[in-house]
């Protein structure tokens, strides 16, 4: 074969080598560009899945442009995931957070700090704001080398920040509770404390974690209690009740406890929270309280709250077993003569002394109570007969013969009187019992004291008449059956009447005309004087308005007042108003009061007198010589007037009367001295008339005048009196033209 087909061939076969060289360089080429496509396409699903797993997406931020494009990654309707590109030249972020924002990327591009990292608010679209937590490095440089894009990506924290907030508030209220909060696991080992726990149990919370939580155990309860609080907080995922713990230094306390069950975050297993709180100190005050409710703290007996209880209790088994029960009422003769001199801190220890020494003669199987002062009660079950009441009153008696001994040295002599009520004889309920051995006490005193004496029913007859006229009392004023008499007082000066002293009267329409001297007691007693007594008030200035408009000028109403109207009510202010509504001037009133009155609280008194002096109004000091007859008060209280008690007056004038008209003279002397006025009460002869204006008396009240007349009558009298010409007896035609009420 020639040479130049050889070499044909041979640079054809040089050809194909080298076109499948290059065909093979090229498939090759192909295959690694499609593999390397395909590598690109992986990781951009990749990047997408991660990106829509992290619920982030990718952002860039043109810092010339000031655009922001963000990429998001939304599923699509199949498998696949679409890519949401936003381009956002107006970013709104919240006012309260972009200088911070624009401190971070200042600092970012400066180079001070690693990375753009910011945590801010931006709109949500529906004019809301969302939490979003950002972060980004730089992506582009211009020539100059300064930054000009950065990229990164963020998220929507809105929720995690909440949960957040709800955990760090949550903390802080566990920190911060004044109860023991503590948190323990399936197993009852400690998992958290909070720092009142560690207050109240003195353990630190590396002390307890871990540990079970018997540490904290107390031998107040068993084991079985432990068990059982246990066994119900794993049924019934919840116990409460109270138990006794112990601190770390050894000491126990009494603890209010809760516990419910509540999801491990993240696990199966279940936690239990513990809210515990010491009542250690509030179950002492309980107790303290109920020992102060029902135990008298001067002798440590029963007081009568726990005697009602227990007496009812013995009335019970006596009923169920027939038998009788028996309650001795004790009271100390003259304890309050004794107590007064002695001082109450000596009257304190005599009746501690009484107290043990009526425990011992009755027995420790037998109730004594104190229900106040003086008084105590015994009471006495399982008795066969009414006898053996007797004896034990007559052993407590005995007891008391001998004197207590103060300070081993003084000898106090005092006794008691009792009185006794049987169940069933004389009451079926203990109230009953209790007021029939009391009226049964009063009984022994008013037979002598040092006695005693059981309940009849004949005891009752003066207590059951006593507390109907209180019921009547109640209902006078309603019923209209109270009225007011009028006295005129006469000057000796001029032979004119110038003051009307007003008194009460009460027809009952059950029990008929009573006495003042009956029915005003009670009325103090049970308090009903100071609304009586601002009705007496009320009714005096409007009769004396009356009169003033029936032509009656220049006359005062003298109105009594008691002392619990004067010490125990707010009577300036009724005398205020009374004046004021009923238009009548100050300087016409004028208040009695009794010297025992004025003597009760001289210092409350003397002040509430100055206020009635101080608008006008005159007082008068009634029944004078009867009380004190201190020259000393006298001169301290703001009187105005002393009223000279009819006991001095009525043997005025009779041969031989020389105490009494000493007794007088002396008043007025003392009186005019003080610059007061003198009227004599109870004047009823011409004889006792003459006597007081010949020693210079200013002027008389009583039935040598005029008796008490009704509102009318009394004005008629006073209108038509033509004055005191020879001083000419005028009661029998008085008494004929007024008969007496």
């Amino acid at each position: 074969m020639p040479a130049t087909h050889y070499m044909a061939l041979l640079l054809a076969l040089l050809v194909l080598t080298l076109a499948g060289v290059v065909l093979g360089g090229h498939r090759r080429r192909e295959r690694e560009q499609r593999e390397h496509l395909r590598e690109l396409r992986e990781r951009e699903e990749k990047l997408r899945l991660a990106l829509w797993a992290s619920s982030e997406y990718y952002w860039q931020y043109d810092l010339e442009r000031r655009e922001l494009e963000s990429i998001r990654i939304e599923p699509g309707r199949k498998d696949d995931l679409n890519l949401r590109i936003d381009l956002d030249a107006d970013h709104q972020i919240h006012p309260d957070d972009l200088p911070l924002v624009l401190d971070r990327l200042r600092a970012y591009v400066r180079g001070d700090a690693p990375m753009f990292l910011s945590e801010h608010r931006v709109q949500d679209g529906t004019d809301g704001w969302r939490w979003m937590r950002a972060r980004g490095r730089a992506v582009s440089r211009n020539d100059a080398g300064r930054i000009t894009r950065i990229a990164g990506t963020a998220r929507d924290v809105s929720a995690h920040r909440e949960h957040e907030r709800e955990r760090r508030i949550a903390t802080e209220v566990m920190h911060n509770m004044a109860e023991a909060v503590v948190v323990i696991d399936d197993e009852f080992r400690y998992v958290m404390v909070n720092p009142a726990f560690t207050r109240m149990s003195g353990y630190e919370l590396a002390e307890v974690v871990g540990n079970d939580a018997s540490l904290t155990n107390s031998d107040q309860h068993d084991a079985a209690f432990y068990a059982q609080s246990r066994a119900a907080m794993l049924e019934q995922g919840h116990w409460a009740g109270e138990m006794w713990q112990r601190r770390k230094d050894g000491r126990e306390f009494l603890c209010a406890m809760q516990s419910n069950a509540i999801n491990e975050p993240g696990s199966p297993h279940r936690l239990f929270v513990l809210v515990a709180t010491d009542i250690t100190d509030r179950r002492r005050i309980e107790q303290e309280l109920r020992y102060l409710a029902n135990y008298d703290t001067l002798t440590n007996l029963p007081n009568r709250t726990l005697l009602a209880e227990r007496l009812s209790r013995a009335i019970v088994r006596a009923r169920r077993q027939g038998s009788c029960v028996a309650l001795l009422f004790l009271d100390l003769d003259r304890f309050k003569d004794i107590n007064d001199s002695l001082g109450h801190a000596t009257g304190d220890r005599i009746l501690r002394m009484a107290a043990q020494r009526l425990q011992r003669a009755v027995g420790p199987s037998h109730t004594v109570a104190r229900i106040g002062g003086d008084e105590f009660t015994v009471v006495l079950e399982d008795l066969a007969h009414a006898g053996e009441a007797d004896t034990c009153a007559q052993r407590v008696i005995d007891a008391f013969d001998e004197p207590l001994l103060i300070d081993e040295r003084h000898e106090i002599a005092i006794t008691p009187s009792i009185g006794i009520s049987l169940y069933p004889d004389h009451a079926q309920v203990p109230t009953d019992l209790l007021k029939h051995a009391d009226t049964a006490m009063y009984q022994a005193k008013a037979a002598g004291r040092h006695t005693f004496l059981r309940y009849t029913e004949s005891m009752d007859s003066s207590t059951r008449q006593r507390a109907g006229l209180i019921a009547s009392l109640r209902r006078a004023i309603e019923r209209n059956e109270l009225r007011l008499v009028y006295q005129p007082q006469l000057s000796l000066a001029d032979g004119g009447i110038r003051c009307v002293e007003a008194l009460l009267r009460w027809y009952s329409t059950e029990h008929g005309e009573v006495s003042p001297v009956q029915f005003i007691p009670l009325a103090e007693e049970s308090g009903m004087i100071v609304g009586i007594g601002e009705w007496v008030l009320r009714e005096a200035c409007n009769t004396l308005a009356d009169w003033q408009r029936a032509g009656l000028p220049g006359v005062t109403m003298a109105v009594n007042v008691s002392a619990t109207q004067l010490l125990h009510s707010d009577l300036p202010r009724a005398v205020e108003r009374i004046l004021r509504e009923t238009g009548i001037d100050p300087g016409q009133l004028e208040l009695e009061l009794t010297e025992s009155v004025l003597m009760a609280k001289a210092g409350l008194a003397a002040e509430r007198l100055q206020f009635f002096r101080r608008i006008g109004v005159s007082i008068a000091v009634d029944d004078f010589g009867t009380g004190y007859s201190s020259l000393a008060y006298l001169r301290r209280l703001p009187i105005t007037t002393l009223k000279i008690d009819k006991a001095f007056i009525d043997d005025l004038g009779r041969p031989g009367d020389n105490e009494d008209a000493a007794i007088t003279t002396t008043i007025i002397a003392m009186a005019r001295s003080l610059g007061l006025g003198v009227v004599a009460e109870g004047v009823e002869t011409a004889e006792q008339l003459a006597f007081l204006r010949q020693h210079r008396c200013d002027m008389v009240q009583g039935y040598w005048l005029s008796k008490p007349l009704p509102a009318e009558q009394c004005l008629a009298f006073m209108l038509e009196w033509p004055g005191l010409p020879g001083l000419a007896p005028r009661a029998t035609a008085a008494d004929a033209r007024h008969p007496a009420p």
